[in-house]
């Protein structure tokens, strides 16, 4: 950095070169301390990554149960509350139905395609199945709704990191 902010006459002049030979040592200084930052802010994204991972996976390993029947497979549960009005149905599994119910947070408990699936589900019908007030359902899709939106955005950024790395790899 010293020899970067040096006037380049000076440095000329101390090194007995010209001031274009001068002028590409920092520029290519320059470069070297430009990519080392970003190999820093690099790896300081992929141990945000590798974190998350893991806590997610403890979370997740704290709610997984055996399941009877296999996850792809969606249950319909039928919810009424009466038996003279038409029951309500969901298209939501009996597991991300407990999991919504039972976890303080759900949102971080449920992959990203759960997520999505409670996301498509009309509030009311939420609000019904859960047995909560259709405000608190909606709370709840908000909060689902943020927590799907920060990982595309982490999916996204590992995604331009790979992209980034990628082309160094192909002009080195």
């Amino acid at each position: 950095q010293v020899l970067i902010d040096v006037p380049r006459s000076d440095l000329a002049k101390e090194l007995a070169q010209s001031e274009t030979k001068t002028q590409v040592l920092q520029d290519t200084l320059q470069q070297v301390l430009d990519r080392r930052e970003e190999e820093r802010q690099s790896r300081q994204l992929l141990e945000l990554y590798l974190e998350a991972l893991k806590t997610e996976d403890s979370v997740l390993s704290k709610v997984a149960e055996p399941q009877a029947a296999p996850r792809k497979e969606m249950d319909v549960v039928d919810t009424g509350t009466s038996s003279t009005g038409p029951p309500v149905k969901t298209a939501l599994s009996d597991q991300i139905l407990a999991t919504l119910r039972e976890k303080p947070a759900p949102e971080l408990c449920l992959d990203s395609q759960d997520l999505e699936e409670v996301l498509k589900e009309d509030r009311a019908v939420l609000a019904s199945a859960l047995g909560w007030a259709r405000q608190k359902a909606g709370a709840l899709q908000d909060a689902c709704e943020q927590e799907l939106s920060k990982r595309l955005q982490q999916v996204q950024s590992l995604r331009s990191l790979r992209s980034t790395a990628g082309g160094r790899r192909g002009l080195a």
